[in-house]
């Protein structure tokens, strides 16, 4: 009985990455899956579509730099990605978007790393999560926000948002429970309304 080809490191790696950090969404079982990327606005094509994208970056990132990877953060909504972290130069900013744009089905990216050598201060990683897991809840309780559709991410006390919101309503309750939280320096916003004809590539 042939033994079964192991999986390549960088999916490895990925599913370990997704399992410890709240930056990347947990996984999850298959059904379960299959439902939360059908409720979401981008829809189930979208989700496939966004998946393969973050592969394929994880991969280059992986073959360009094992520190790339380890220090970016990566969301993805429709093909518009979210860049986050702290590198030691910026090189090393401009190195990780680059290879993103090289990836097909990539509509923008907002590059929002931050650079920083390891010798200067910066913000505290508890702090952060702590911030991404109060707005994560507030999100959650709100019934005027339907939150399957935003990814939340913090670093150094800045609040990057990227998602659909279905009204401009919608879209200032999201931003202005980040800003209401305690330690938060601001909020950066890439949410996109439901009509917006660039969505559809308008």
């Amino acid at each position: 009985m042939p033994f079964p080809r192991p999986l390549p490191i960088v999916l490895v790696a990925t599913a370990l990455a997704g399992l410890l950090s709240g930056c990347i969404p947990m996984l999850i079982g298959a059904g379960a899956t299959t439902g939360v990327a059908a409720a979401e606005e981008r829809g189930m094509g979208g989700s496939i579509d966004d998946l393969k994208i973050r592969t394929e970056i994880n991969q280059k990132w992986f073959d360009r730099d094992v520190e790339m990877y380890r220090k970016v953060t990566l969301n993805i909504s429709e093909g518009r990605v979210l860049l986050t972290g702290v590198v030691p130069t910026e090189k090393n900013r401009n190195d990780a978007a680059e290879l993103v744009w090289q990836v097909a089905g990539v509509r923008e990216v907002y590059n929002e790393i931050v650079v920083r050598g390891d010798d200067e201060p910066g913000g505290s990683g508890a702090n952060d999560l702590w911030i991404q897991q109060k707005l994560k809840a507030r999100l959650l309780g709100d019934g005027e926000i339907r939150n399957i559709n935003f990814v939340v991410d913090v670093c150094d006390s800045v609040v990057y948002v990227l998602g659909i919101a279905q009204n401009e309503a919608e879209m200032e309750r999201v931003i202005a429970h980040g800003r209401d939280l305690n330690g938060v320096r601001r909020v950066v916003s890439h949410i996109r309304l439901k009509t917006d004809p660039r969505r559809t590539g308008g």
